[in-house]
């Protein structure tokens, strides 16, 4: 295991983070929580989805964010697409990648997309042909949720998880990540899928998405970098969730996976200061929501900042 690359931290409070809540954040705010976010050393941030805003009207504005993350220099611009309405409304706005969520839960599909799983990949062999079509170079990659459990079905079943890992590859995705969705897995669970995985897709496996639901979020995002992950979603204060997830709140705080490799001494090239300014603002402005997270608390220890 290479322990000197850095790790990438794709921040999706934007997205993940704001979906999860009722009150619609205005997009002067998201804005500055975009270039904060930048300014802190972010190189690839998850700015919104294209859902009919009936839905979710709380990210109707992803376009213009789109727009002015393009602005923002060395920035991979990432937005959520739930089928090729969505893919086609990502190309039209110049997104450099487009996150395809696959459920690995049966249940899970059926209630988030009101598709199978195997539906859905068909979908994106539809949203490849799409891709290809207009002469774009916008990343697929496609995210399993549910992959270690689901609060609707219950246990998702390995094999079952690496049968549509090959078949999204088949279908045309260029990366795949893999997600806890509902913070059901422990970092054993962790390891042994990721090594499965990764003998499935080699290095389009690139991405782990944790949740500190039951506390486990932070020791599972070390167990997948042992098995070579380099690139992790994060969400600024842990906030975050799934509408059909019943209980799965608290995405792994954006703040603290930057102590966890730090510490360690790997580079993510994110500044701490800034985070956690960023932090207190996104406080303000989400007034009264709860906030997750460790380190805003108990600051650096005095032995990084004396190293630093």
């Amino acid at each position: 295991m290479n322990t000197t690359l850095p790790v990438t931290v794709r921040e999706v409070g934007l997205r993940d983070g704001l979906q999860s809540i009722t009150r619609t954040l205005p997009t002067e705010h998201k804005l500055a929580w975009l270039h904060a976010a930048h300014a802190a050393g972010l190189r690839e941030i998850e700015v919104g989805s294209f859902v009919p805003a009936r839905l979710l009207p709380q990210l109707a504005d992803t376009a213009q964010l789109v727009a002015a993350a393009k602005a923002l220099p060395g920035l991979v611009t990432s937005v959520l697409v739930p089928n090729l309405k969505g893919a086609q409304a990502a190309l039209d706005s110049g997104a450099d990648l487009m996150l395809l969520p696959l459920s690995a839960s049966h249940a899970h599909s059926l209630a988030n997309l009101r598709k199978t799983p195997d539906e859905v990949v068909a979908e994106i062999g539809r949203i490849r042909a799409l891709r290809d079509a207009s002469g774009s170079r916008c990343v697929i990659e496609v995210g399993f949720s549910t992959a270690f459990g689901c609060t609707i079905q219950g246990r998702v079943d390995e094999a079952e998880v690496l049968r549509l890992l090959q078949a999204v590859l088949d279908a045309g995705a260029e990366r795949v990540g893999l997600a806890d969705t509902v913070g059901y897995a422990d970092p054993l669970q962790v390891a042994r899928l990721f090594e499965k995985s990764f003998a499935v897709a080699g290095d389009r496996l690139a991405c782990g998405h944790f949740h500190d639901t039951r506390g486990l979020g932070m020791a599972n995002v070390f167990a997948a970098w042992q098995t070579g992950v380099r690139r992790f979603d994060a969400c600024l204060a842990g906030i975050g969730g799934c509408p059909h997830a019943p209980g799965a709140s608290g995405n792994v705080a954006t703040e603290d996976v930057a102590y966890l490799f730090a510490s360690m001494g790997v580079r993510t090239g994110l500044d701490f200061d800034a985070l956690i300014a960023l932090r207190a603002r996104v406080a303000q402005w989400l007034a009264g929501e709860t906030l997750h997270g460790t380190l805003w608390r108990a600051g650096l220890p005095k032995t990084m900042r004396a190293a630093a």
